[in-house]
């Protein structure tokens, strides 16, 4: 066994830090481990590098940190949620998060007509520019997610947003919980005669999960991103080589977004020869120490 070391900073790179951090204990080394595997990862040679990203991150200021991975090609295939998307739709529509406070009435929030996220504010009139906004879209009758999605991207235009970029890029998003959002909410009500076809997404992330060579994935928290990306790859010949989860959830009540990823093992998800990781730590932490590393 090494000895654990002491933190000395020597230097004001988060590369040399995170570097220092993976010969010391806890979740700080987990991080510092996070942060390897997903580079070996990204310089291994044809490696497809699923990407979940649960939650609504882009309110808290990463939709930068995501669109930027996806232009580099340290994203091949996301899997997210509807907040995500349309919290980016709303920031490419010009409607910029605010910051705000936890400790606020969210009476008063509701007479001024402000959604709150934890200390993140969000003025209501968004959905207003973005029905405005859907009502011109013009979309087929029967459509995935992904070709939804990329078609909402190309009409943004935004060379900040996650879904202008990835559908630049050709990167595929999928989002198999679509319709519990509110840009979902609003498409819903303006084009009544579309018919969703979940199942095309499926079928096209599992024959991306069956060619990988090798497979390996980075999940920022859980929930249906981390779900669909491990259930491809079980029904799959090929299991993660690499596996990466940042997550502030826990095993021992059994849910899914706090369940080790050697669990994944059993289920034939992740290869028992596996370079795997998972660190407890808040993903508004981990992902601007990870993408500083990787710069």
């Amino acid at each position: 066994m090494k000895p654990v070391k002491q933190l000395k900073i020597k230097s004001k790179k988060v590369s040399e830090l995170i570097k220092s951090m993976k010969d010391t204990g806890f979740n700080g080394k987990k991080l510092a481990r996070a942060c390897l595997v997903y580079e070996e990862m990204i310089k291994k040679p044809g490696c497809t590098k699923f990407f979940g990203l649960a939650g609504a991150m882009v309110p808290a200021g990463m939709r930068g940190i995501i669109r930027d991975w996806i232009s580099k090609g340290y994203i091949d295939v996301l899997v997210t949620t509807g907040a995500n998307m349309t919290h980016d739709v709303a920031e490419a529509l010009g409607h910029h998060h605010l910051q705000g406070k936890s400790q606020v009435s969210d009476k008063e929030l509701k007479k001024k007509k402000i959604d709150r996220i934890y200390d993140v504010f969000m003025k209501n009139e968004v959905y207003g520019d973005m029905e405005d906004f859907v009502q011109r879209l013009e979309i087929n009758d029967r459509t995935s997610v992904k070709e939804l999605l990329w078609m909402i991207g190309r009409e943004l235009n935004d060379p900040e947003s996650i879904l202008t970029t990835a559908a630049k890029k050709k990167v595929p998003v999928f989002c198999p919980g679509f319709v519990d959002c509110g840009l979902a909410v609003q498409i819903a009500l303006n084009h009544q005669r579309i018919v969703l076809d979940y199942f095309k997404d499926l079928r096209e992330l599992i024959n991306l999960a069956w060619d990988a060579e090798p497979a390996g994935f980075v999940l920022i928290g859980g929930g249906v991103p981390k779900n669909h990306i491990m259930q491809a790859l079980q029904f799959t010949p090929n299991n993660a080589s690499y596996a990466v989860q940042i997550t502030t959830d826990t095993p021992s009540p059994g849910g899914l977004s706090g369940a080790e990823l050697r669990e994944g093992i059993s289920w034939g998800k992740v290869n028992p020869e596996a370079k795997f990781v998972s660190a407890l730590c808040d993903a508004t932490i981990a992902l601007p120490l990870m993408a500083a590393y990787l710069e």
